[in-house]
């Protein structure tokens, strides 16, 4: 089982960053923690995650610019080789270009059933409101503070006589469950073959003409009245490969890109002879944007002339 790998960032005892770190050790967890990076170099959780056997870095983000602190962290956890970035317990406002560079990989977990109670004193803002439940969201992190995508949350009652100090502790037990679990799905969702069907549906739906149709079993697309252009294959005949099937300009073009790139594109069974090529769907790392443009390119392949020159 290949495991996706995590960076989390923390600020101090890192309970949060725990969690995560025990859920992963189980064999079937879907994801392992490669770093575990602070602002205060002398933040409690460090000492636990290197305990633990996993790479550490801190440092203090005093004296540098947000930018600039957020360069080096950036750096270490790229260095790291993450491919997500947990963030529990971290006490940073982000700069717009680290929150671009992790886009749609980046999460967080908040103490409020978003989208209530955004920022800080949650657990005091709910008691004053008169709630009767307070909780915990895991979001997608945004530009905007707490405002992205709510990927799970758990209710957590209000009981009478609560204090924000016995709100907040219940609710960091809830926090423990919530956040390795939604990261786990997070993680998982890019390997599922329905997820990245729709992707590749998207993309070549986008094209001109297009429409879907099934053939031999496996999703194709094809220009409306014509010819198909694409097909999703997964685990064609056990083969055990997730992946997208596109037209090349015959088994020159083929062989060029399966000797350049053997890790991404193979010849497929049947429609390699004519020139088809595999690309492959199920590594670590999905190039969207070169599935767009073979896709792309193998439409132009098959269009009637007219219309392909229109796009």
């Amino acid at each position: 089982m290949t495991k996706a790998k995590v960076g989390v960032l923390i600020s101090g005892r890192g309970s949060n960053m725990a969690a995560l770190l025990y859920a992963s050790k189980r064999s079937d967890c879907p994801y392992e923690i490669v770093l575990v990076a602070a602002n205060d170099p002398d933040a409690a959780g460090l000492k636990l995650a290197a305990a633990e056997g996993v790479a550490t870095f801190g440092q203090s983000h005093k004296g540098l610019k947000r930018e600039e602190f957020d360069a080096i962290i950036d750096a270490e956890l790229r260095k790291a080789g993450a491919h997500y970035v947990a963030l529990a317990g971290y006490m940073r406002l982000l700069s717009p270009g680290f929150v671009d560079g992790w886009a749609g990989r980046m999460v967080n977990i908040h103490p409020s059933l978003l989208p209530k109670y955004k920022g800080l004193d949650t657990h005091e803002r709910a008691l004053d409101a008169g709630d009767t439940v307070g909780g915990c969201s895991v979001h997608i992190v945004t530009a905007e503070l707490d405002d992205g995508p709510v990927l799970g949350q758990t209710e957590v009652a209000i009981l009478p006589g609560d204090t924000p100090e016995t709100l907040a502790a219940r609710i960091l037990i809830a926090e423990h469950q919530l956040y390795p679990r939604v990261l786990a799905e997070l993680v998982s969702r890019e390997t599922s073959p329905d997820w990245l069907l729709d992707q590749v549906r998207e993309r070549a739906l986008a094209l001109p003409k297009t429409t879907e149709k099934s053939s031999h079993g496996s999703p194709g697309f094809l220009i409306e009245g014509g010819k198909f252009f694409a097909y999703f294959s997964h685990d064609h005949h056990g083969d055990g490969i997730t992946s997208v099937l596109v037209k090349t300009g015959g088994p020159e073009e083929q062989m060029m890109l399966i000797e350049a790139d053997p890790d991404i594109y193979y010849k497929p069974p049947y429609l390699g002879p004519s020139g088809w090529i595999g690309i492959r769907l199920d590594g670590d790392d999905v190039d969207w944007e070169r599935v767009e443009e073979k896709l792309a390119a193998s439409w132009r392949m098959v269009a009637p002339k007219k219309l392909a020159m229109l796009f």
